[in-house]
């Protein structure tokens, strides 16, 4: 189970159901990748600029709403986050309705709801309240910065949230050409209702999910698993660096991992000690080459005035840095 999307609570009346929020759906298509033919190297998606053919840079895109006359309204991301709700942790639930009154061309997006801790018994307090009266509950959610409608309703033990597409996202079919409604707009006789209503009968079964399958999907595999047993498979260079992955996942080799991470901070920070001490020992080099007499008494006790002049460059101002 993948991790929670959302936490917040369901809202009816003045309950309060903590739950928390899981993908109840995942893509199972085939991926299929764009290649150059030629030379068999990966083809990528590009940001065009459609009047001079260039591609431009992910900063000089901005967001813009075409109008009816032509012009655009630019609208950036604060703007946009600015004008839907920031926070909203609830499931307000504004009604109840029967299941079969939704058409199933509102229905868009299912997710799981799991009661957070210590909220099992008002969990299934709602949950036994609409299987008894037989409805499901309409609510609106907010995810992702974008409100949505939604339908919550029990099924088995399980508490499940399908978000709705709004009225304005679902096209009217008026302009379509459809039959009128009752048999006698098409003049259908009793024989031929008869016989359609006992074929409908025959092929009435018991809905179970696992009994369908994506047949193109399989059909698509079966295919490429043969082309892969017979070799018929191209090497395909990566345009990015293979990622390493000989890390080490454990905890000993975590602790190893920290250790060489803290060796390689000490070495870098003794380099830049060296480097600095480098740095202050240039302006007494320039000193000494002008006068070495003074240079030398300035660095050196009394006792040692007559020490030749090759002692190791830079090392007085580093045990100075040290000390």
């Amino acid at each position: 189970m993948p991790r929670s999307i959302w936490k917040g609570a369901i809202a009816f009346g003045l309950v309060h159901v903590p739950v928390a929020l899981y993908p109840a759906s995942q893509e199972d298509d085939i991926d299929f990748d764009w290649l150059d033919k030629r030379s068999m190297d990966p083809v990528g998606y590009q940001r065009i600029n459609k009047r001079t053919g260039k591609p431009i840079t992910k900063e000089n895109i901005v967001k813009g709403v075409k109008q009816e006359d032509g012009t655009y309204v630019l609208v950036d991301d604060d703007e946009i986050r600015n004008a839907y709700p920031k926070t909203m942790q609830t499931i307000e639930i504004e009604g109840f309705v029967k299941a079969a009154e939704i058409p199933f061309v509102y229905l868009e997006k299912p997710y799981y709801l799991e009661p957070l801790p210590k909220a099992d018994k008002v969990y299934a307090l709602l949950r036994e309240a609409m299987i008894a009266d037989d409805v499901i509950g309409i609510a609106r959610v907010v995810m992702h910065t974008k409100e949505h409608l939604a339908a919550l309703m029990p099924d088995g033990p399980m508490l499940v949230l399908n978000t709705l597409r709004w009225a304005t996202e679902v096209r009217r079919w008026n302009e379509l050409r459809i039959p009128e409604a009752g048999k006698a707009a098409t003049n259908l006789k009793e024989a031929e209702l008869k016989m359609a209503k006992q074929l409908v009968s025959e092929l009435t079964v018991k809905w179970k999910a696992d009994a369908y399958h994506d047949h193109f999907a399989e059909a698509i595999k079966n295919l490429i698993k043969a082309k892969v047993e017979a070799g018929a498979t191209h090497e395909v260079t990566p345009i990015e660096a293979p990622v390493d992955t000989s890390a080490p996942s454990n905890v000993v080799d975590l602790t190893a991992l920290l250790k060489n991470s803290l060796g390689k901070r000490r070495q870098a920070a003794e380099s830049e000690l060296e480097a600095e001490a480098q740095a202050d020992a240039r302006p007494a080099r320039k000193a000494a080459t002008k006068a070495p007499a003074k240079s030398a008494a300035a660095r050196k006790p009394a006792a040692k005035k007559a020490a030749p002049p090759t002692r190791a460059k830079g090392t007085p101002s580093l045990a100075r840095k040290r000390a």
